[in-house]
């Protein structure tokens, strides 16, 4: 309980510095040079758009693939080797190559082989195979590919960058998600659509000469190809190959109008190659027609009346003013190394935001009241200690989340809360060490010392046991989960500073003031100090009642099923605010030429959800999309789109997928840490418990027809996270009373570690459960669902803990865990907790 000056000042510097990182969450930033990191707000709060977007791999290959055929093409052909065929073959990541005369194979190999080094010194990119009959294959080596994949990730990170910032949009997150996926994350833009066009494109411009000899009818000759004008539906023409000119030379591209024709262009300008190369074509080609190609469409094909020798042109077509200023902001922005696909779209409206931002409020200030209130009434004068520490360790979570700049989502102020009701689960567990220390005759000193030292450990363990499975939903997480997970690993760890370091100052500095004779201890407990009840006589009625309930819930989970939320299930989720009380059958009605659909009242009557399945594309989900906005204009007049929602099947599966993963690499972490901390019984026992434990839950969610989604996933992680804290507390105090009580009986043992526990197992459930109410009440109805799991999971994880977990260690323990030994045997009674 010494606590040294130094000590003292740190301890008071780290609560201050945490309060001041707090301000710039408060007020404006006064000026630029000073450092002002504040939490940030996730979409579903302040409103805006996520996207997911997916680069085409297959593109990269394909277009490597055709380089590199190019290469070949131009390699043989100063040593007059001639080929029968020279194909790219994309699904062998190779280029397939057959002589004419397999005599000339030396000769080809000496040729190709430059092409194995593209740059001196870098490793090979790809291998060369040959064969005596003349073939040759050049095939992509894999670490080239997936050398190519990064770069082109990277370099489309850059250019979404780019390209977004040129349209205005304030702040935009852009990350890296997986190997080929990129999510935008856009606040304030409600209806995407524009800034989706603009992603959408690869815009990669290329100047090519028309071959005016070739008809667009016939197939097109060796080294032509017939691509389609952009403006003119059905017509189609035909260009050489080969590139004359890259967009990629580009230096600048304006919108800008015509004087002469009053239209609309777009005018752009070389730097010194693109400008000479440009100069050569348009001499050497004077009175011929030259394309100008995006992304393999001629957007006008016009004849070179004069050599263009400035390096500066422009682009003409049927442009709007909007057209000709996407397509400059395209080509000043460059062009995509492959084309993305948005495969995950999520929109939320400002009122929607605005309204989680009152529901979260409310929730965790009526949540924090309730656990302060507790701790006040139950542990008196300690329990203030314990609420000022709490109030310091909202402070240090909000710095740490300011300092990280974090985005706080509504599930992160779910997380805060719930974090504030396990935060004084380490206070009730220093308590009530403190009061056995105290009953037992200890002085007031002692009984400090001892209680906050036996506490440690406990508190250690238990936390960590939430951190690892905590860590596994940060992994496979994405967005408001992700951000669920870091509030409560931040939390964590500010627990475990405020309530070992701050309360015991404080503690030891009221001491020191006071040196009382007797501690403050209140006489209102859940539960009485002197309970003998035996729980192990009810074992057998324990686990067959679990088992009956796990078997009802597997069963439940085979039919019907678990209602899958669109995070597993793929489609679209739109919810909407009618003027009024909505009217389901005439929005059903409405609908009814859409599609399969569900509507669905969704908290207050004015609120409407619909579902829509997923659909093949991207292009048929918007076109969906736009049909039921429109049947909802007729239906219901004036009404609002709050948030939509669309997920394609193919991330709805791997999300699905990753959700199982993270739940069982959360149990066998905590498995091995259970292990490592305790004996093998220990650990079996828990993961045994925590198995069932989960599957119960999903039963309720199959019961309960609630939406399974990526949140109801970091809900049940958290019921593992508490349950295994419930489980070690009761496991730890049989680990100490094993060395205590050298020759009781294990079933005695056990009982008599649970009652010792009772009140503090109890007391922890009280706090999770009153900081969980409020969200379900006034938390609204994206994330009531959630605390309606954690409320089940909280009862059914501290009887668990009593009648499930604590039998399992007795069968696998009875014989196991006691050795002979000449220690005095403990009495044959209980032993008493004085």
């Amino acid at each position: 309980m010494y606590f040294s000056r130094f000590k003292t000042t740190l301890i008071v510097l780290a609560c201050i510095v945490g309060t001041l990182l707090c301000v710039p969450n408060l007020m404006p930033q006064p000026a630029a040079w000073l450092p002002w990191h504040t939490v940030r707000l996730g979409l579903d709060l302040q409103g805006g758009s996520y996207l997911l977007l997916e680069v085409d791999m297959k593109s990269v290959i394909k277009e490597r693939l055709e380089s590199l055929t190019d290469a070949v093409r131009q390699a043989l052909r100063p040593g007059d080797i001639f080929y029968a065929q020279l194909q790219p073959q994309p699904e062998q990541n190779r280029v397939l190559l057959k002589l004419r005369d397999p005599a000339r194979l030396d000769a080809a190999l000496a040729a190709v082989q430059p092409l194995v080094r593209p740059d001196p010194g870098s490793a090979p990119d790809l291998t060369i195979d040959s064969q005596p009959d003349g073939t040759i294959t050049l095939t992509l080596s894999q670490p080239a590919l997936v050398l190519r994949a990064q770069q082109a990730v990277t370099q489309s990170i850059e250019i979404i960058r780019r390209r977004i910032d040129e349209t205005g949009v304030l702040d935009p997150q852009i990350t890296r998600q997986g190997e080929d996926r990129i999510a935008v994350q856009l606040p304030g833009i409600q209806d995407p659509n524009r800034i989706k066009e603009l992603l959408g494109k690869t815009a990669h411009m290329t100047f090519q000469l028309v071959d005016e000899t070739a008809s667009p009818a016939q197939p097109p000759p060796p080294g032509d190809e017939v691509l389609p004008m952009q403006d003119q539906p059905g017509v189609k023409i035909v260009v050489r190959k080969r590139i004359d000119v890259d967009g990629a030379d580009l230096t600048d591209a304006r919108a800008a109008s015509n004087p002469q024709t009053g239209q609309w262009v777009v005018a752009f300008g070389f730097n010194s190659v693109g400008a000479r190369r440009f100069a050569d074509v348009t001499r050497e080609h004077t009175g011929h027609r030259f394309a100008i190609v995006l992304d393999n469409q001629v957007i006008s094909a016009p004849v070179i009346r004069e050599p263009i020798l400035g390096g500066r042109g422009e682009i003409s077509g049927n442009f709007t003013a909007s057209s000709a200023t996407d397509l400059a902001v395209l080509l000043r922005a460059g062009a995509l190394p492959a084309p993305l696909t948005v495969v995950e779209e999520r929109s939320v409206g400002p009122e929607l935001g605005a309204d989680s931002i009152r529901a979260g409020a409310l929730s965790l200030a009526v949540g924090f009241v309730l656990v302060i209130v507790y701790m006040g009434v139950f542990y008196g004068l300690f329990g203030w200690f314990a609420n000022l520490a709490l109030v310091v360790n909202l402070f240090l979570m909000l710095a740490i989340l300011s300092f990280l700049q974090a985005t706080l989502t509504l599930p992160g102020m779910a997380g805060i809360l719930l974090t504030l009701g396990m935060a004084v689960d380490a206070n009730i567990l220093i308590n009530e060490r403190i009061r056995e220390e105290s009953r037992a005759g200890r002085p007031p000193l002692a009984a400090l010392e001892n209680g906050f030292k036996r506490a440690y450990a406990t508190i250690f363990d238990t936390n960590t046991t939430a951190f690892l499975a905590h860590v596994m939903l940060f992994t496979i997480g994405s967005g408001p989960v992700r951000g669920f997970a870091v509030t409560i690993m931040v939390g964590i760890a500010t627990t475990m500073f405020t309530a070992w370091m701050l309360t015991r100052l404080l503690v030891s500095k009221w001491y020191v003031a006071k040196r009382p004779k007797v501690l403050p201890l209140p006489r209102l407990r859940l539960a009485p100090d002197d309970t003998s009840v035996k729980f192990m006589r009810g074992r057998i009625i324990g686990l067959a009642t679990s088992a009956v309930l796990s078997t009802a819930s597997v069963a439940l989970f085979v039919y019907p099923g678990l209602n899958l939320g669109i995070d597993f299930s793929g489609g679209v989720i739109m919810e909407v605010r009618t003027q009024g009380p909505a009217d389901f059958g005439a929005i059903r009605g409405a609908l009814s030429g859409v599609g399969e659909q569900g509507v669905q009242q969704f908290g207050a009557p004015d609120h409407v959800l619909i579902r829509l399945p997923a659909q093949p594309s991207k292009a048929a989900t918007e076109q969906q999309v736009g049909a039921v906005q429109a049947a909802l204009a007729k239906a219901a007049p004036g009404s609002t789109v709050l948030r939509t929602d669309a997920v394609g099947s193919s991330v709805s599966s791997e999300l699905f997928d990753k959700g199982l993963i993270a739940l069982g690499v959360s149990l066998l972490m905590i498995l091995a840490y259970i292990w490592f901390r305790f004996e093998w019984q220990f650990a079996v026992g828990a993961v045994a418990t925590l198995i069932l434990d989960v599957t119960k839950a999903i039963g309720f969610l199959a019961l309960t027809r609630l939406d399974f989604d990526l949140v109801m996933v970091a809900s049940i992680l958290t019921v593992v996270g508490y349950s295994t804290n419930d489980k070690v507390v009761v496991y730890d105090r049989v680990r100490e009373n094993l060395r205590k009580y050298r020759t009781m009986p294990l079933r005695e043992l056990i009982d008599l570690s649970i009652n010792e526990t009772l009140n503090r197992t109890l007391g922890t459930s009280m706090t999770v459960f009153l900081a969980a109410v409020p969200l379900a009440l006034f938390g609204g109805p994206s994330i009531s669902g959630f605390a309606i799991l954690m409320l089940f999971g909280i009862v059914v994880g501290t009887s668990s803990s009593i009648f499930i977990a604590a039998p399992i260690l007795l069968f696998l323990g009875e014989h196991r865990l006691r050795r002979d030994t000449a220690a005095p045997k403990a009495p044959a009674q209980k032993a008493p907790v004085r």
